[in-house]
Formats: C-alpha cells, sequence, structure tokens
C-alpha cells in the first residue's frame, strides 16, 4: 500500500486511502497527501491518455477507466498585442475538462470496491461521472437542479445514468446528495479528493506540452476550484521534483455576478467578504461559495496570481472573439479569454510571456445560447 494518505488540510489528521470516504470525521473536503512530482523519465511516452502521467499518482491503478482523455490540443492564436496559448480541454470525451477528474477519482473508487456512485451536478461534472461511470461497468446517479439545461440532462441520461432533479438552488442539490449519501457512496467531484488527482494531470501536460517547461501564467475559469487547484498541486511537485524553476503565476477568472474568489482575494483573506449574486451566462463559474476557498487563495498568492471578474458584455465579446478565431466554446470558459483582456491592458501580462487560457467546455453543449449572444 502506497505510503499517501487523506489528509484535513485544518489540522493534518490522516485517514487512510484504503476505505471509502468522501469527507473527514467532521464532514469537511479533505485532500492527498503532496506527491513527490516526477521527471520526464517517468513519463509513459507511448500512451495516449493523461494515464501517461500515472507515476504521479498516489497509488498505483492497475486498471484505469480510460477513454483517452488528457492529451488535449494546445493551439495559438493572436488576441491583441499577444500570441496566448489555448488548451482546448472540450477534446475531452464528454466535452470538458472534468473528464481528467472523473477518470481518476473512478478508477481509484472502483479498485477499491465501490461499484455505484451518487453525484450533484448542473452541468459538465455530472455529464462527466457519467460518461466514466458507463466506461467502467459502474451505477451512476445523478442530482441536479430542475432548471438544468435539458441538454445537459440528455447527454446524462444517455449514458445511462439515473437522474433526480431537484427543485431550488444549486445548494439544495448537493444537500440532497448529502442526505442519500448513506446509501450510495458520493463522488462529488467537488468534496472526493482524488477528482484533483486527476485535474493535476493539466499541470503535467502543460510541461511537457512546452518541451518540459513551465508557462508564465495559466488564465483558467474558476467556480469550485478543481482546475486550479490541480494546476497548483502538479506545478508545487514538479517545482519540488526540481524539474522548473518557479511556479507559473495562476488567475482565476469569474463572472462578476458570482465572483466570491475575487470578493475575498480583493480583500486580502479567505474568510467571507459580501458581494451580490445574480444569474450570470458563466453558470458553470456561479459557485456561491466553494468548499476549498482556502486552499484557493493560498494557491493564488503562492504563484503571484490574481482574480479578474468580468461583466457579462465582456464575457459575451471575449466569446465572440473565440468563436471568430475558431474556437467554439460554452459562455463559462469564454470568461478567462475576458480576463487575458482585463490582464493585457493593465500591463499584468505581456507578449514576450508564455500565457496559456484554459478553455474547459464545449459550444455545443450551450449551442442554443451561444447562438443568441454571438448575433
Amino acid at each position: 500500500m502506497s505510503s499517501a494518505s487523506y489528509i484535513d488540510p485544518r489540522d493534518g489528521t490522516l485517514y487512510p486511502l484504503d476505505v471509502p470516504r468522501w469527507c473527514s470525521n467532521d464532514r469537511t473536503p479533505l485532500l492527498v497527501t503532496p506527491g513527490r512530482g516526477i521527471s520526464r523519465d517517468d513519463v509513459e511516452s507511448r500512451t495516449r491518455s493523461l494515464w501517461r502521467y500515472r507515476a504521479s499518482l498516489p497509488i498505483a491503478i492497475a486498471d484505469p477507466i480510460t477513454m483517452g482523455e488528457g492529451c488535449t490540443p494546445l493551439i495559438e492564436r493572436p488576441w491583441g498585442d499577444l500570441r496566448p496559448l489555448f488548451k482546448l480541454e472540450w477534446f475531452n470525451p464528454t466535452g470538458s475538462f472534468k473528464d481528467r477528474g472523473s477518470s481518476v477519482m473512478l478508477s481509484f473508487l472502483r479498485q477499491i470496491g465501490i461499484s455505484s456512485v451518487l453525484e450533484d451536478s448542473s452541468g459538465n461534472g455530472g455529464s462527466s461521472i457519467a460518461g466514466f461511470g458507463a466506461a467502467g461497468g459502474m451505477g451512476v446517479k445523478i442530482l441536479a437542479p430542475a432548471s438544468t439545461s435539458p441538454a445537459k440532462i440528455a447527454q446524462v441520461r444517455a449514458y445511462g445514468a439515473e437522474v433526480q432533479l431537484v427543485e431550488g438552488p444549486r445548494e439544495e442539490s448537493e444537500a440532497e446528495a448529502i442526505r442519500q449519501s448513506d446509501q450510495t457512496f458520493y463522488a462529488s467531484h467537488n468534496w472526493q479528493a482524488f477528482f484533483l488527482e486527476g485535474t493535476k494531470s493539466l499541470a503535467y501536460e502543460l510541461w511537457e506540452d512546452l518541451g518540459f517547461k513551465a508557462p508564465d501564467n495559466v488564465i483558467i475559469p474558476v467556480g469550485a476550484g478543481s482546475s486550479l487547484l490541480g494546476c497548483a498541486f502538479g506545478f508545487r511537485e514538479l517545482l519540488k521534483a526540481g524539474q522548473i524553476a518557479k511556479l507559473p503565476r495562476l488567475f482565476v477568472a469569474q463572472p462578476l455576478n458570482c465572483s466570491p474568489i475575487d470578493a475575498r482575494f480583493q480583500a486580502g483573506v479567505d474568510t467571507f467578504v459580501p458581494r451580490e449574486v445574480h444569474k450570470t451566462i458563466a453558470e458553470g463559474t456561479a459557485i456561491k461559495n466553494p468548499l476549498r476557498m482556502r486552499q484557493i487563495i493560498e494557491a493564488l498568492s503562492e504563484s503571484g496570481g490574481g482574480t479578474i471578474a468580468l461583466t457579462e458584455d465582456e464575457i459575451v465579446a471575449a466569446l465572440r472573439g473565440l468563436a471568430r478565431r475558431g474556437l467554439f466554446v460554452e459562455p463559462t470558459c469564454a470568461s478567462a479569454a475576458a480576463a487575458l483582456d482585463k490582464l493585457s491592458r493593465a500591463g499584468t501580462i505581456t507578449s514576450h510571456e508564455t500565457t496559456v487560457v484554459i478553455v474547459t467546455g464545449t459550444g455545443l453543449k450551450a449551442a442554443a445560447t451561444v447562438a443568441d449572444l454571438v448575433q
């Protein structure tokens, strides 16, 4: 058995990995103890998926559930005076970055004996868990807000997952999932720590994409923070292993209408800061109270990065700009391109730096909405 453990970031309490759990005994979110990092010699170059970085995982997984997730394109496009690189995460099998976490988390859970899982999601997370659950022969139940896009619910149902629609705000779906967690294992992409071990592959992949170097800047649309924290953990391990000279600056893009991370970071605290919440077209990042807020603020501060809050008009303009460059994305991830504009105008990001913009999901999941917005 690996020496790795679950760890409570509040007090360092450890829990064994071979006992199924999604939270601490106090019902707070856990992490996995940090890895040692890997070198380029550890990359399995003949494996065409994120499992080429399996040496970075805290435990050996003998029979992964994989559909070729990861290895997504990294392309350069002109953007004003910049030549940023766009990481096209919608090329993952179910159409979003969530597949990185789902593949690793469900592979691990199946290995320790979990055959059926429960998840709450308003979109990409549910689709991803349902898809990889189907690929791995696992039972899946998804709880989603009654207001969820019919197209996203159709995708979940197509994979054969059971769907329960929950009336009320997004938070009520999570509360109902937690109430049902006594009957079925709660494999939440927000709570279960192995999901972040999957999103960590994004950092390793960018490192390899760039000739085994770290970029200067990474801009990420953030709601609950799994991509941000995955990048933070992965680049931290690469720094520890001596594979990169410094951490890239990590920047969070959020819609102003729901921007709790920006509110706290700009105030210099990781405790609650009041800011009004309104409906936003960037629905995938509309998380009012991210579970791992303290770790998100720490990651931003450690990297020397920051946060950008975008108006709805700024997000729509970036959505249109991406489409005109051949990139058809869902509105949520257009906020990262909008943040690039603001960081460039402020002089925070310059043309001589290597800047990566994470594009998280395909516009096909919200095609009617995108069509209306880009007219």
